[in-house]
């Protein structure tokens, strides 16, 4: 008997959206499949498909090899697809919350989430709750023993960022933790989860490239004293144009973690600063290019 898939294929239809700030709004999805779903971490990735270029909702198979019928696809007619976090899952309601940043008709998702209306229909590849193993898609996975805590990341992170917030804050004893987050606009901050050892910084991007101010963060973030023991360790270069820049942390009981998620560029210079010139150790890092400006690496 073949066990579940870790993912499977969810139809949701578009219930409600609202806007979060002038940037972000959030989208509540439901249908009876969404019962079947799950969510491992804060930062849960999962696949959304979207109407292709003559509108129409994607109508991949829910089988174990929808995967290569949407490769398959011609491009330039299969459905876009691109990556988001589960903002919220409520299974038993059979709802769905997921954060998506608006800007503007410059893609397929920012297109659809501006005309977006209750009762669109699109497809989701998510964590599949019949299976009972690890569906991984997640790098929230910090260490035991966590005392300080660094978190650097732009609006296409702040959902993941916003949830890890939420679970530290209901923890018992929540780390030191430092929290530096670039918006597109000053009136794009939210209200966030909070206790007396977590400072928030907003940086509003305005006409600042995409990802500086998250590198300037890194620059005066302050970070443990010491290095690591056997020297600076070199890094292989990432071209973030045409490869995902994703450096996934493994973590030991060190007390210090960083996550750091947001325009790959940026991502790839807080990677050398935090390593190369601050000497963090690289297993206490994910390093995570959510998106690279003017490619779509999905």
């Amino acid at each position: 008997m073949t066990s579940p898939a870790p993912y499977k294929l969810f139809n949701v239809t578009l219930l409600r959206k609202a806007p979060l700030s002038p940037s972000l709004w959030r989208f509540t999805f439901g249908g009876a499949e969404v019962a079947a779903m799950k969510t491992c971490a804060a930062d849960q990735r999962i696949k959304i498909f979207l109407p292709d270029a003559e509108g129409r909702p994607p109508a991949l198979p829910d089988a174990p090899d929808w995967y290569a019928t949407y490769k398959a696809q011609d491009p330039a007619l299969r459905p876009p697809m691109r990556t988001y976090t589960i903002r919220q899952l409520r299974a038993e309601a059979a709802e769905l919350d997921i954060d998506f940043v608006l800007h503007g008709e410059t893609g397929p998702a920012s297109t659809w989430a501006t005309h977006a209306k209750p009762g669109a229909r699109l497809q989701i590849t998510a964590p599949n709750a019949a299976h009972k193993g690890d569906p991984g898609g997640y790098e929230w996975k910090p260490p035991t023993g966590l005392k300080r805590l660094l978190l650097i990341a732009d609006e296409t992170a702040l959902p993941a960022i916003a949830g890890i917030l939420e679970q530290l804050a209901a923890s018992p004893e929540p780390p030191q933790t430092q929290a530096f987050i670039e918006v597109p606009h000053g009136g794009d901050q939210i209200s966030l989860a909070s206790w007396p050892g977590l400072t928030v910084e907003w940086m509003a991007r305005d006409a600042n490239a995409p990802g500086a101010l998250m590198v300037l963060a890194a620059e005066r973030a302050v970070l443990p004293l010491s290095a690591p023991a056997r020297g600076v360790p070199v890094l292989a270069d990432v071209d973030v144009d045409n490869v995902i820049l994703w450096d996934q942390a493994a973590p030991r009981d060190s007390g210090f973690y960083g996550w750091v998620g947001g325009e790959a560029a940026a991502v790839l210079a807080i990677r050398r600063q935090l390593i190369q010139e601050r000497g963090i150790d690289r297993k206490a890092l994910n390093l995570m290019g959510y998106w690279r400006e003017g490619r779509v690496l999905d």
